[in-house]
């Protein structure tokens, strides 16, 4: 997949409401190559989700493009997650 570099080296969790757009989007790319955590699809494709909602528009690309190794059920559960986190945001 031909992501953008990360500055980010390890997943933090404690991304908030006040999270922007493009740190949302870097722990999609930590999940997404497993920059210091296991590879996981469901978890990047929430991260990009919650990126394009916030606006950023690489976010879209990116998930489009990790779709396509997923199959409707992880997609779904991606959408599912990214929906319970902004849920819990807020």
């Amino acid at each position: 997949m031909a992501f953008a570099e990360s500055k980010l080296e390890a997943p933090c969790e404690e991304m908030g409401p006040e999270s922007k757009g493009e740190d949302l989007y870097r722990m999609g790319l930590v999940y997404s190559t497993g920059m210091g955590v296991a590879v996981d699809y469901i978890t990047a494709h929430k991260w990009f989700n919650l990126a394009a909602l916030r606006g950023y528009e690489e976010a879209k690309a990116s998930r489009k493009e990790l779709a396509e190794y997923m199959s409707s059920e992880e997609i779904a559960a991606a959408q599912k997650a990214a929906r319970e986190w902004l849920v819990l945001a807020h």
